[in-house]
């Protein structure tokens, strides 16, 4: 019998475009979904480019307009991979249409936006549309791992919570992208970067941030270069002799301490000029009864301390999380001990909305637009606390 067919809308063609239509290509090939998606159409801005594009990744149409793909009866399902600016007009028209919507990360480039797309997302789910947010770090194995161990206990009460996310992309000869940009991206590191330790945080814990405070916001590189085009990758595209220099308005590093509703406390810390580290997303959690610590730059292990253990043999423990049966994900892939990487996390995630839109309960719950909205919040009460250089209580921050 056929599965029922999902007809997917990626808008954006980016960077990040790239990584969903990949998971759109791959993941009906290592997950049985109940469902099929489909590569429908691909929309974005300029007609050649999005024309080659909808050709290379083999997405069937192409479009120009998002807002009339939003609107469209061929169209089940929209995923956003645009600018931050373009996320709220585009989720909120696809939701009031009846389309499931997977957004990327942050939800939106400010709190106003993300509160319209949430309260959206509520309304059109009482009709049974669905939503996700790309938090794709959700779709790691050991960080599924981790918040199940916490969960089951392993940890007990948490006292602390360090997570940091490091790049270093964004240096001095990094052009004038639109992620540099207040009007298109809305913030810096602090979006891109502490948008995804937040979640984690509250994905692994179970927990809620509820204040925040100590908060520095500094942008370094004050001005950049203006490239011909964003083409390429994440750092850009080609840059001319005679380019003039414009003004970055977003932050390149923020730092924010806060309390969690247990009880515990927290730092945050994320930047795109930390040298040497490319793309080092961790986070450290200790606990009454033991600690974990992943970092993606190894992000196949899972560091598990059990204060419990003999003080002979205490010390941390080194989980490789690829064994099926066992860690999340991992049946659907390879042998025990061959890795997976930065494709796979957007691919579980992939098949986790697509086995949700098929009626079937996720493997591991992904984010949703409730979920990137409290996001959201936390990031928005970060740039109160450095303006105002005080605690910020998040039921103040609606």
């Amino acid at each position: 019998m056929a599965k029922k067919t999902v007809n997917v809308a990626q808008v954006g063609c980016g960077f990040m475009g790239r990584s969903h239509a990949n998971a759109y290509l791959k993941v009906g090939k290592f997950y049985n979904l109940p469902v099929e998606p489909v590569m429908h159409t691909a929309v974005d801005l300029i007609e050649p480019a999005v024309k080659a594009y909808a050709a290379n990744w083999g997405f069937a149409n192409w479009s120009t307009d998002p807002m009339a793909i939003a609107a469209s009866d061929e169209i089940d399902f929209i995923d956003i991979c645009t600018p931050n600016n373009a996320h709220a007009p585009i989720a909120i028209a696809a939701l009031e249409a009846g389309k499931h919507v997977g957004c990327e990360k942050p939800l939106a480039a400010d709190l106003g936006e993300a509160r319209a797309m949430r309260d959206a997302a509520r309304k059109a789910a009482r009709k049974g549309v669905k939503n996700y947010v790309w938090f794709s770090y959700r779709g790691c194995p050991a960080t599924a791992l981790a918040s199940k161990m916490v969960a089951e206990g392993k940890l007990g009460r948490i006292f602390h919570v360090r997570a940091q996310y490091l790049q270093d992309w964004g240096g001095p000869k990094t052009p004038l992208l639109w992620r540099f940009k207040k009007e298109l991206a809305g913030s810096g590191a602090h979006g891109d970067l502490n948008a995804h330790i937040i979640d984690l945080t509250r994905f692994i814990t179970g927990q809620e941030i509820t204040e925040v405070c100590g908060a520095i916001e500094e942008t370094f590189i004050k001005q950049r270069v203006i490239p011909e085009s964003e083409a390429g990758n994440i750092k850009g595209g080609k840059v001319s002799k005679k380019a003039k220099m414009g003004r970055s308005t977003v932050d390149d590093a923020v730092l924010f301490l806060g309390r969690l509703s247990g009880g515990g406390v927290a730092s945050f810390e994320a930047t795109r000029l930390a040298t040497g580290s490319q793309n080092d997303n961790r986070i450290e959690i200790n606990g009454e009864f033991g600690s974990l610590r992943w970092s993606f730059e190894s992000g196949n292990l899972l560091y598990y301390y059990n204060a419990n253990d003999d003080e002979e043999r205490a010390g941390w423990q080194r989980i490789m999380c690829t064994k099926a049966g066992k860690h999340p994900y991992a049946g659907h892939w390879w042998p025990d001990a061959h890795t997976q990487g930065y494709e796979h996390g957007i691919i579980n995630c992939t098949a986790m909305a697509f086995q949700d839109v098929g009626g079937k309960k996720m493997e591991v719950k992904i984010a949703d637009f409730e979920d990137a909205y409290q996001t959201q919040r936390v990031l928005e009460a970060a740039v109160m606390s450095a303006r105002e250089r005080s605690w910020i209580k998040l039921k103040d921050v609606k």
